[in-house]
């Protein structure tokens, strides 16, 4: 299975979040992780300061409340990140969509993946929500 045909997509991705012209339904999964790729790969931006106002404006622009419930996730964007950075590292000369492809193949391509390092009690609280909150149950895999 492929989920990203050329960088071409990945671009499409990140720029619909940048101008938030992207539908809706397409902002899946594999869309945080190709906009997440797509923020590491270009300098002029900090994938790890810019991505949460970028996810914040974009759930606004398309009718997401951004409040202690709903919307924008700091633990889940900011690990997400991590490994993103992580798996591109350790593939230097992979091209951008051959490298999510395998990402998204793997564990951390499954949309429950990052409950095998936070309890969910953890993280879906009001704390992981808002801020930074370490694993609770094993160091990230990087």
């Amino acid at each position: 299975m492929s989920y990203f045909a050329s960088g071409a997509d990945i671009e499409r991705i990140g720029l619909g979040l940048l101008d938030r012209s992207l539908p809706k339904s397409e902002w899946t999964h594999a869309a945080h992780f190709a906009a997440a790729f797509w923020l590491l790969r270009h300098p002029s931006l900090c994938a790890q300061r810019d991505m949460p106002g970028l996810i914040r404006a974009y759930n606004d622009a398309t009718g997401i409340e951004n409040t202690d419930t709903t919307g924008y996730h700091e633990t889940i964007t900011q690990a997400s990140l991590r490994v993103a950075r992580e798996w591109l590292a350790h593939r230097p000369t992979v091209e951008l969509h051959e490298a999510l492809n395998e990402l998204m193949l793997s564990n951390i391509g499954r949309s429950d993946w990052l409950l095998v390092y936070w309890s969910r009690a953890v993280l879906f609280s009001v704390a992981a929500r808002r801020t930074w909150v370490p694993p609770d149950l094993q160091p990230l895999p990087f």
